[in-house]
């Protein structure tokens, strides 16, 4: 943590929320590992779902452990049985075979590439994120308005963004050497609460901030509506962050991630664990934050998803075109978005992936313009031409 007065944590503005604009928050879950969109989302009535995917595919709906029908056509993995409520209430959108333009199929390259926002081997100073937050005109005065959950600072938020890393709350504290006087902190916190000029005020902020997230740490508010989150880390984060957004500090940007999705071998085993954690998680942030919802958006997208025949250990290796989950209540929800590419041989691509018919960076970009009003594509995603989605 910095004790630089030119600009104390980099967080300059007023600390109080605007009271004449609601702000409205992006909510980024990067899946980690490349999930299997035919998996999570199952095509159950194309007509090669199933001789595609003999020993893995997902029963039929009505069938013992069958998916939930959607609309006919695509379904939800049951242990996904949580989101079918909001996908009904048309405030959950999925949108297959969606995926980017990265053919290395390595995760790093993959998740790189998607996180800066940018076409294979180009290379950009800055993640996605920090040019929107580049791009943005409204949260100039706002004490926090990025955040990642986790251990490190994402790709997606590289390059200027100045965003808080936590892997929880508890970690938000000043933290001194040991041989500093045990009374530093206040002395401090006295210099700036003296003055009136800029720092001072960019201090006193600080200090405003740290209070409120430190009250949010040690007596964390009680999940509205009987919301319970999973008892898992990914669980606690979209606990405290959900936190944080009705504190209105003027958080504009969020990401965590849930990782693990590669499933090379037993794959049914290995995704239980990680959809209930997506589908609970996801469930009680909507019920937690209730009408607070209205202006936040969640886009929980991965690097990749799989290849459509499965593999001799009930599993699946690295892929092309994957699902997309889009969660808000201003959005074109209860429908699966993209065009979907059929699952024939020689309607896969060359490498017998499922197809990428729509681009990550136009649902993103779709995202950004109607629900966040930040219609800068071509600067936040250089390079890309939009292809609409009608999304929103």
């Amino acid at each position: 943590m910095s004790l630089d007065r030119r600009g104390f944590l980099g967080l300059r503005g007023s600390f109080a929320p605007d009271p004449s604009r609601e702000r409205s928050v992006l909510v980024i879950v990067f899946l980690r590992g490349g999930m299997d969109g035919l998996h999570t989302v199952p095509a159950y009535a194309d007509p090669n779902y199933r001789s595609q995917r003999p020993r893995i595919a997902i029963p039929e709906p009505g069938e013992k452990d069958g998916a939930l029908d959607l609309d006919g056509f695509f379904g939800l993995h049951p242990e996904l049985a949580p989101l079918l409520d909001l996908y009904r209430d048309r405030s959950l959108a999925v949108v297959h075979a969606c995926g980017g333009p990265d053919r290395s199929l390595s995760h790093f390259e993959a998740q790189r590439n998607m996180e800066l926002g940018v076409e294979e081997g180009a290379d950009i100073p800055s993640g996605w994120l920090t040019r929107t937050l580049q791009a943005d005109r409204t949260h100039s005065g706002a004490p926090l308005t990025a955040l990642a959950m986790g251990e490190r600072l994402p790709d997606s938020l590289f390059g200027g963004a100045r965003a808080l890393v936590l892997p929880g709350l508890e970690d938000f504290r000043l933290k001194l050497p040991e041989a500093w006087p045990e009374g530093f902190g206040a002395a401090l916190a006295a210099l700036y609460e003296r003055g009136s000029d800029e720092i001072s005020r960019a201090g006193q902020r600080t200090q405003d901030l740290m209070r409120t997230l430190a009250r949010l740490a040690q007596a964390p508010p009680r999940p509205a509506a009987g919301a319970e989150y999973p008892d898992s880390i990914f669980g606690r984060q979209l606990r405290e962050l959900a936190a944080v957004i009705r504190a209105d500090l003027g958080l504009r940007i969020a990401q965590l991630d849930l990782a693990g999705w590669d499933s090379h071998v037993d794959q049914h085993a290995l995704l239980l664990g990680l959809m209930h954690d997506l589908g609970r998680g996801l469930s009680a942030f909507c019920t937690d934050l209730g009408t607070a919802m209205r202006r936040v958006t969640v886009v929980a997208l991965s690097e990749f998803g799989r290849r459509v025949a499965g593999v001799r250990g009930m599993g699946t290796d690295h892929g092309r075109g994957g699902a997309c989950f889009v969660l808000g209540q201003g959005i074109q929800g209860g429908r699966v978005h993209g065009s979907w590419p059929g699952l024939a041989r020689e309607q896969l691509d060359r490498d017998g992936n499922l197809a990428v018919t729509t681009d990550y960076r136009d649902v993103l970009g779709e995202v950004l313009r109607g629900r966040l009003g930040i219609a800068a594509h071509a600067s936040v995603f250089p390079g890309h031409t939009h292809a609409p989605v009608r999304l929103v």
